[in-house]
């Protein structure tokens, strides 16, 4: 099968350079699938997973949390802010951020901490959906 070139960058780090046969995301407007000939394509993605057929079949798993990804004639890049590899996340700490988020957006007084709060908490929900990911792929 065709392959197209992949590179996953945070702020921090790049996370992953390699070939691949396919990416899936979730974009700002929905799911993206995106393969060898893809048209050029600038869109942001939603916290969440990140999940990469590599050349030879295997697949791998990250998270974002929201950026950007920009498809180029067999080049395709994810800008995030954070970024990390499934395995890389701790779930007990990932809960922990739940929690505290729920906890900021209740007792959010202005409409600027509530926002906070709520992306706050989207990020932590995501995390939480990469790692039930991950599971669910290792059984």
């Amino acid at each position: 099968m065709a392959t197209m070139h992949c590179e996953i960058v945070s702020a921090e780090k790049e996370l992953f350079s390699g070939e691949i046969e396919m990416l899936s995301a979730r974009g700002t407007i929905g799911e993206l699938g995106i393969m060898p000939g893809h048209a050029p394509l600038l869109t942001g993605i939603q916290p969440g997973t990140v999940i990469l057929r590599l050349a030879d079949g295997t697949e791998e798993i990250f998270f974002a949390s929201g950026g950007f990804l920009e498809i180029q004639p067999g080049f395709v890049t994810v800008l995030a802010d954070v970024a990390a590899r499934a395995e890389d996340l701790d779930e007990a700490q990932a809960e922990d951020a739940r929690q505290a988020a729920e906890k900021a957006q209740s007792e959010a007084a202005a409409a600027q901490d509530f926002s906070l709060a709520a992306a706050r908490l989207a990020e932590a929900v995501a995390q939480q959906r990469v790692l039930e990911e991950l599971r669910r792929r290792k059984s």
